[in-house]
């Protein structure tokens, strides 16, 4: 049996976000309007090797912390499934 989850990284409030800045700029350069600020991040979709939600969870916290982000400059956020 696996288990699905989606881990998703963010940058902590007040680290700068120059790609979400580009983003931010394109949308305007677009006429894109009501946009006040963009953030980046990213999601990683993980299928895992067990039906035990605290051991997924587990896992990825041990993923997260080692790989999946950088803990100073960003959170973490897990969901399963």
């Amino acid at each position: 049996m696996t288990m699905k989850a989606r881990v998703t990284v963010t940058l902590k409030n007040g680290v700068l976000d120059p790609q979400g800045k580009a983003i931010e700029g394109a949308l305007k350069s677009l006429a894109i309007e009501g946009v006040n600020s963009v953030r980046q991040g990213k999601v990683f979709d993980v299928e895992l090797d067990t039906i035990d939600k605290s051991r997924a969870e587990s896992v990825l916290k041990d993923a997260c912390e080692k790989l999946l982000a950088n803990t100073v400059i960003e959170n973490y956020r897990i969901e399963v499934a």
